[in-house]
């Protein structure tokens, strides 16, 4: 049995919820957590009370070489960072009336299962304005009675609009008293977005193919192929899950997102409003017409043994840092990975512009993942030297990205800029 707090819960019933979690819409799409979770249950089911290393997750679970060192390698606690808001999500939308609870509290890799707490039937309510002046609607004689009755329908009408009212405003309340407050995190690094008058646009990537899926597709190219020809209704999976990661913070940031592909964006869109692109410059052609990154930039490298291969350009390197940034060969299954992610100004000063994009789909995946998560953004404002909205200024920053099986893993910040604004 396990047991959490002082209620119990019965072993079946907890793999069956595990097992349930892993089949959910908010996890089955990572292969990589859903493996960390069923670790964790087995563990915190089979060894109650034994605490687990990081080590030892990092090397049964997700793969790390024994030479791994908790010291200088944060996976293990991504990883869990990521699993505890998966879990977060799911129980606050499919999950919401799930009998049994799964958490991994932070600073601990043990899970916890508990049964959800039973729903108070709540207090008895006081009669409402409409039984009040049903209880007092008195017996009518038959040659007067229709005056006195219309007034009477007019009072419980009157009563009903009040009722309404009432409930309406407390079920307002009650939502918001539910609903999960963002991390402070969140709210500073997203504040300019939350608050402006227009509700901001995610432009996502839609390059421009040529040929069928079935036969075989190709990136266009402007100097051999006919522009009627063009497909540009495809994106990749990474972009998918991005603009999912960015739906979920915003609706925690109680701000809606319009969502557009960037074959559909024009510079109208662009003047008047704070633009999210999401996807690199080689499939969000529209990022080519409005400013954009001036120290990192991606371009395919002209010469050496990577010739032809998109890279992040260090255009000012400093000491001790790469001229450029390439992730693994396009000839080989993707490992590695290195993503942008800057604030500018927009073509109005008063907007802003975000770029989170890789040189793969997966990059773009991490890049929206690095600035949705609390412990990456707290890192990120901290190098920033930000701790009000007023004292985030344009920014870019280079991630590098390891990637297993399709599932970016690690994401660390490996060089940044600063702009005043």
């Amino acid at each position: 049995m396990a047991v959490t707090h002082t209620f119990t819960v019965g072993r079946a019933q907890c793999f069956q919820q595990i097992e349930k979690l892993t089949k959910s819409h908010s996890l089955h799409s990572s292969e990589s957590l859903c493996k960390l979770l069923r670790y964790l249950a087995e563990h915190s089911l089979d060894h109650p009370g034994i605490a687990l290393k990081e080590y030892q997750i990092a090397t049964e679970v997700l793969g790390r070489p024994a030479g791994f060192d908790p010291q200088s390698d944060s996976t293990v606690r991504v990883q869990a960072g990521r699993l505890r808001v998966k879990l977060a999500e799911y129980y606050g939308q499919e999950g919401i009336d799930d009998p049994i609870l799964v958490e991994i509290p932070k600073g601990s890799y043990a899970l916890t299962f508990a049964p959800r707490p039973v729903k108070s039937s709540g207090p008895v309510m006081a009669a409402t304005p409409v039984e009040q002046a049903e209880r007092k609607i008195p017996v009518l004689s038959a040659n007067r009675g229709w005056p006195i009755a219309v007034i009477v329908l007019s009072v419980l009408l009157a009563s009903s609009f009040i009722t309404s009212a009432i409930l309406l405003a407390q079920r307002t309340r009650v939502q918001s008293a539910t609903a999960p407050a963002a991390p402070p995190e969140l709210q500073l690094f997203w504040n300019r977005f939350v608050t402006s008058p227009q509700q901001p646009w995610v432009i996502f990537s839609n390059g421009s193919f040529v040929g069928r899926p079935e036969t075989g597709m190709r990136y266009f190219h402007s100097d051999s192929d006919q522009r009627s020809f063009i497909l540009d209704h495809y994106t990749g999976v990474g972009e998918v899950l991005a603009i999912h990661q960015l739906d979920h913070t915003f609706e925690l940031l109680n701000r809606p997102l319009r969502v557009k592909r960037g074959a559909l964006f024009s510079l109208d869109d662009a003047k008047n409003n704070d633009l999210i692109f999401v996807g690199s410059p080689t499939e969000n052609l529209t990022l080519l017409d409005i400013p954009g990154t001036q120290d990192f930039i991606f371009q395919r490298l002209d010469a050496g043994p990577r010739k032809g291969d998109l890279a992040v350009i260090n255009v000012h390197p400093q000491p001790g840092e790469q001229k450029f940034f390439v992730g693994t060969p396009a000839n080989q299954p993707t490992t590695e990975d290195y993503a942008i992610v800057s604030l500018l100004p927009g073509l109005d000063p008063s907007r802003s512009i975000m770029i989170l994009a890789g040189a793969t789909t997966f990059g773009t995946q991490a890049a929206v993942e690095y600035v949705c998560r609390e412990d990456d953004l707290k890192s990120l404002l901290q190098r920033l030297n930000v701790s009000r909205p007023a004292d985030l200024k344009s920014f870019e920053a280079v991630l590098h990205v390891r990637i297993a099986h399709g599932v970016p893993v690690t994401t660390d910040l490996i060089a940044l800029r600063t702009r005043n604004n």
